[in-house]
């Protein structure tokens, strides 16, 4: 099996200082840059440990560039740039599109008026269908573009929480075709849409005591599942189905939203 690649960025220059998502409220200059290193060293290592890992450089005035996973979602050799709905992030899309055109992907842009938000919101599952989340950041607008750029079926999922603004908060699809989601965070018709998808015994509903931990926003690689933290009686679930469950602290990202899923682009 060909090994992983991930693209992750060192947080030098992270921290809370606008609010464009429900966490990152009353965290305005309120993360500690000392714990907020030590903790994106620790997950680096632990990805390292399981797959090869690209580093894009930081940027000055750019706090969220740490979040690779919203630089685009990758096809094969084909990347769609993320089209950042709020202007903050905005000027983070030249830096991701230069690294991935350096690095050999074809990249497509999106007409400035469709907001698409990368791998936050377009996920893959085990048999290739392309999951995408819109309603909160990403636009419904962008799903015939992913359609006919990646040459993939798109299943749309419509987000109805804004503390689960993009996809990969509340939904993980996991090797094997197993499932964790959060399905408050959908409507009705999506939760339709998944349950049909994923048999009752591959999907796992997480309680909301591992939502607001973000343990849908984990790292899947092989049967390693690195993320924050999770309730014993969910690890048990994935420990039933041969999955191992690395914990790492990731508190000072989740103040802006993010975890160790945001920390990291998968490249292939």
């Amino acid at each position: 099996m060909q090994k992983q690649h991930f693209l992750m960025c060192a947080p030098d220059y992270f921290g809370v200082h606008y609010v464009i998502n429900p966490w990152m409220e009353g965290h305005i200059d309120d993360t500690s840059a000392n714990l907020a290193v030590s903790q994106w060293k620790q997950l680096f290592e632990i990805v390292k440990q399981h797959a090869d890992v690209d580093l894009i450089a930081p940027a000055p005035g750019l706090p969220d560039l740490v979040f690779t996973a919203n630089a685009a979602v990758i096809s094969g050799e084909h990347a769609v740039l993320s089209s950042f709905l709020h202007r903050e992030r905005q000027p983070e899309e030249p830096v991701f599109q230069q690294w991935l055109t350096a690095n050999g992907f074809q990249v497509q842009v999106l007409p400035r008026e469709i907001s698409f938000e990368g791998a936050g919101d377009a996920l893959f599952d085990h048999t290739g269908r392309l999951w995408f989340g819109h309603g909160v950041r990403s636009g419904l607008a962008a799903m015939p573009h992913l359609e006919r750029i990646l040459n993939v079926e798109v299943h749309p999922l419509a987000l109805q929480q804004t503390r689960y603004y993009h996809l990969d908060t509340c939904f993980c699809p996991l090797e094997g075709g197993f499932l964790l989601y959060y399905p408050p965070a959908f409507d009705r018709a999506s939760n339709a849409a998944i349950e049909s998808s994923f048999p009752a015994t591959c999907r796992f509903t997480i309680p909301d005591e591992d939502a607001v931990d973000f343990a849908c926003n984990a790292i899947n690689i092989g049967h390693s599942i690195i993320l924050n933290k999770m309730s014993q009686a969910s690890k048990g679930w994935l420990t039933d189905r041969g999955f191992t469950v690395i914990e790492t602290p990731t508190s000072e990202f989740l103040k802006a939203g993010g975890s160790t899923k945001c920390l990291s682009l998968r490249l292939h």
